[in-house]
C-alpha cells in the first residue's frame, strides 16, 4: 500500500497541491482527472520522488522510488541514445538481465534509431516499454494514451489490466475518459490542487457527464455560437 497524507506543494507563492490524502492498494488501478493545471503531474512527480513537498508519503517498500516506474507526459531522452540502449539502461538500473530486447519490442519501434528522433507517440511507447521491463511494483502513467495510435491504445489498456491482475499498483491520468473507465477501480477529481471527489466504477458515467457540463459546455457557451 502507498499512503499519502496531507501532501502539499508550492512553487514560491503559488500553491499547486493542497493537503492531498490518498491510499493506493496493490492490485488496483486509480485514475486522476482534472483540467490542465489542476496539479496532476506535480502530484505524480512528488510520489515518484522528483519533487520536494510538505506532508508524508509512506509505502510497504523501503524506498518507493526503487520499485516505481514513472511514465511522463513528455519523456526525456539524451540526444545520442538509441531506443535499444535506453531500454537496456533502465533495465540495468534495476539489475534486470535482458537476453533479447527485440523480443520485448511489442510496439514495433525502430530500436536502433536515436530515441530523440522518435515521434511523440513513439517516445511514449519506448518509455513505457522500458519501465515495464524493469518489473516495477508501482506504475504511474501520466497521459499514457495521448499521442498514441488506436492499436497501441488498445494494447496499453490490456497491459494495464494485466499489471492489475499481477497485483501491481497503478495510478493514471488521462483526458480520454473512456480509457479510464476501462481500466480504473476508482477515479479522483483534482481541482486547483485539491481532491474534491472520489468515485467508484458505478459512478464513472455520472462523473464524465459532470465534467463535461462544468468544463467543456461552459467553455463553448463563452463563444456565444449562433
Amino acid at each position: 500500500m502507498i499512503k499519502i497524507e496531507k501532501l502539499s506543494k508550492s512553487y514560491g507563492k503559488k500553491q499547486v497541491l493542497n493537503l492531498i490524502d490518498l491510499k493506493l492498494e496493490k492490485g488496483k488501478v486509480y485514475g486522476i482527472v482534472g483540467e490542465n493545471g489542476a496539479g496532476k503531474t506535480t502530484l505524480f512527480r512528488c510520489i515518484s520522488g522528483l519533487e520536494n513537498y510538505q506532508g508524508n508519503i509512506s509505502s510497504d517498500f523501503n524506498k518507493l522510488k526503487n520499485h516505481l516506474g514513472l511514465l511522463l507526459t513528455e519523456p526525456f531522452f539524451f540526444d545520442k541514445i538509441t531506443g535499444k540502449e535506453y531500454i537496456q539502461l533502465l533495465a540495468n538500473s534495476r539489475q534486470i538481465q535482458l537476453l533479447d530486447i527485440e523480443e520485448k519490442n511489442i510496439f514495433d519501434l525502430p530500436l536502433n534509431q536515436y530515441a530523440s528522433t522518435y515521434s511523440t507517440g513513439m517516445k511514449k511507447k519506448l518509455a513505457l516499454t522500458a519501465i515495464l521491463v524493469q518489473k516495477n511494483d508501482v506504475f504511474i502513467l501520466d497521459e499514457p494514451f495521448n499521442g498514441v495510435d488506436i492499436h497501441s491504445n488498445l494494447l496499453i489498456i490490456e497491459i494495464i489490466n494485466k499489471l492489475k491482475s499481477l497485483g501491481k499498483t497503478i495510478l493514471i491520468s488521462s483526458h480520454i475518459f473512456s480509457t479510464l473507465a476501462q481500466t480504473c477501480d476508482e477515479i479522483y477529481l483534482l481541482k486547483k490542487g485539491k481532491i474534491i471527489k472520489k468515485v467508484g466504477q458505478l459512478d464513472f458515467k455520472n462523473l464524465e457527464l459532470e465534467m463535461k457540463e462544468f468544463t467543456i459546455e461552459s467553455l463553448i457557451h463563452k463563444l456565444d455560437l449562433k
